[in-house]
């Protein structure tokens, strides 16, 4: 791990509020000392910090959270001012800035917006800043929220190209089995991001957070995309971060299987949301994977959904398989008109031609067959 140079450090709700009884202001504190020594050992460090729905619900004396969306807005502006002010004062004594950055969806799915924040996180670490990432709760809604701070730390380590994913939970790690409930449960300590066999043991969220282990799994698979290794280990023991650093192994480490993608196809592959599909043929399946092609309408078979020019569509094979994502030339309307077509019969059949290609080979990421890891 010597030549590891940026790590993504997400940290979930139940241990930055010791279990929802606020606050764990020692334990963030040993956090961002031992967070201050892998700066001192060149390694620059992003926070994705969870806690502001739990912290506000700590404020406003509630026990349990609350299914209200406003409700639960109202409780991540409350928190957020005090998770804040917490991270800000402990490095401090440090000598160091933190950054607020709040993202939603539409960040990262919006290509100038995504290379934005691209370029502040980037000019904040090269401050020497250290930037506190998470979700902009007191605006997001259900149809447009990441999900959990599981998925944005996965999507932020892709954001600033980081080495390492650390997924810091109050478990060890994934084991093979409930160890709630088993007494033989063995910690995995090391597997593919893309093994499908991980996902299968992995369980559900707790009362705090919506994440769980499941979760956990999904944003190593979306790490890997840039090619970044992802560790799920407890917090509750801060030196986890000096012992990675070490080289040492705590915990369970999902590695990725491809090479780094460029940044362009991070963002594509970065988009959790499909404004429609396209099912393909065998054979434009094969050449999408085999020969690195664009997708002409010729191999298009169904076009679902309703999206504009320029969205982002899902493609499919006929057996429903994921075949990758892309941003698509012609919108719904016209892609069912032209689909099966030839492309020099685009002109005829609209009246117009954008483009000769449904989706550019440079616009279109492709999955590996079997699993949803785009290819290098």
């Amino acid at each position: 791990m010597a030549d590891r140079q940026r790590w993504v450090i997400k940290i979930g709700s139940a241990l930055l509020t010791n279990d929802g009884k606020g606050l764990d202001c020692a334990l963030m504190q040993t956090w961002v000392d031992r967070m201050v020594a892998l700066r001192e050992r060149g390694i620059e460090v992003v926070i994705v910090s969870s806690g502001a729905v739990a912290e506000g619900m700590t404020r406003l004396g509630w026990s349990v959270r609350p299914d209200s969306v406003h409700e639960l807005q109202a409780a991540a502006a409350v928190g957020q001012m005090g998770l804040v002010q917490a991270w800000e004062t402990r490095f401090q004594q440090h000598q160091l800035h933190t950054a607020q950055v709040l993202l939603t969806h539409d960040d990262l799915s919006d290509r100038k917006r995504y290379l934005n924040a691209r370029s502040t996180l980037l000019t904040l670490l090269g401050f020497g800043v250290v930037p506190v990432v998470n979700e902009n709760d007191t605006v997001v809604t259900d149809e447009i929220r990441f999900g959990d701070n599981d998925t944005l730390a996965a999507l932020v380590a892709n954001l600033v190209e980081a080495d390492r994913l650390l997924i810091l939970t109050d478990q060890e790690g994934l084991f093979d089995a409930d160890p709630r409930n088993n007494a033989d449960a063995n910690l995995i300590r090391e597997a593919r991001a893309s093994d499908p066999a991980i996902a299968r043991v992995a369980g559900g969220g707790g009362l705090l957070g919506r994440g769980g282990m499941a979760t956990k799994v999904r944003a190593g698979k979306l790490a890997a995309r840039s090619g970044a290794i992802t560790t799920i280990a407890s917090g509750r023991s801060p030196e986890v971060l000096i012992e990675l650093a070490d080289g040492q192994g705590p915990g369970t480490t999902l590695l990725p299987d491809t090479s780094p993608m460029n940044a362009r196809k991070q963002w594509l592959a970065g988009h959790l949301q499909m404004r429609g599909r396209l099912v393909l043929d065998a054979g434009a399946v094969a050449r999408l994977r085999d020969g690195g092609s664009s997708l002409l309408p010729v191999g298009v078979v169904g076009v679902f959904g309703q999206f504009s020019r320029g969205e982002m569509v899902a493609c499919e094979d006929e057996q429903g398989e994921g075949v990758g994502c892309g941003l698509v030339n012609y919108d719904a309307a016209d892609a069912r008109r032209i689909c099966r077509k030839k492309s020099a019969e685009i002109a005829e059949v609209l009246g117009f031609m954008n483009e000769e290609e449904l989706i550019h080979r440079d616009n279109l990421v492709v999955f590996d067959a079997g699993s949803l890891t785009p290819e290098a």
